[in-house]
């Protein structure tokens, strides 16, 4: 390989991995008004944001190919998540963003499927195989988090908690920054960790039409 040919190659890494952070830059800001949104879910319903005004609002990206959502799933703490949060009045919606062809493309009756079998507990799981709403958001990995609070503001954005490994051991321990953010929002305190960094799985971004 000549020098300009390994320059070259540098140049084109430099840009694809450019366009990949360009197309997860989002409007989402912790302390303002969330991204309104529209989907639609694995029942075929299309669902807004707006339907769900005066609650809070958890957003989950997910990935059931991706090993850390795996990590999550298979020793039940997103499940139980999903179940404490709803109980307590929260609204919890999981978001598939994979396009057509790549890892975690799911339609309607596999997402469902994988509810019932997984026996997790979202409001609804939102189809996104266009990307928009992972875009309007940023989201970059999966598991990626947001809560919005029932003012319709932005209050948490980042990790599910303060491991970023796909090893279940490392569940052991783990501060879990939704539960710390949930409590603290309803005992009217203001988050104190807001953002965090995500980890997991790229999300996978459908081409700009």
């Amino acid at each position: 390989m000549t020098r300009q040919t390994f320059i070259a190659g540098l140049a084109l890494a430099s840009l694809s991995f450019g366009a990949t952070v360009a197309l997860a830059q989002g409007s989402a800001k912790v302390g303002a008004p969330a991204p309104v949104f529209q989907a639609v879910d694995a029942d075929g319903k299309t669902r807004s944001l707006s339907e769900f005004a005066g609650k809070t609002v958890i957003l989950e990206w997910t990935n059931a190919d991706c090993p850390y959502v795996r990590k999550h799933y298979n020793s039940a703490t997103m499940q139980t998540l999903q179940k404490d949060m709803t109980r307590e009045g929260a609204v919890w919606l999981s978001v598939v963003s994979s396009p057509v062809g790549e890892q975690g493309h799911v339609e309607g009756p596999q997402a469902k499927e994988l509810t019932v079998t997984r026996d997790a507990a979202p409001t609804a799981v939102l189809l996104d195989p266009d990307s928009k709403v992972a875009r309007a958001y940023g989201a970059t990995t999966t598991p990626h988090i947001y809560i919005i609070d029932p003012k319709g503001t932005l209050a948490y954005m980042g990790a599910i908690d303060d491991k970023p490994s796909s090893n279940a051991a490392s569940l052991t321990g783990a501060k879990s920054y939704v539960r710390q953010a949930m409590a603290e929002l309803k005992a009217g305190k203001p988050v104190s960790e807001a953002a965090t960094k995500a980890y997991g799985c790229a999300v996978k971004y459908a081409p700009v039409s």
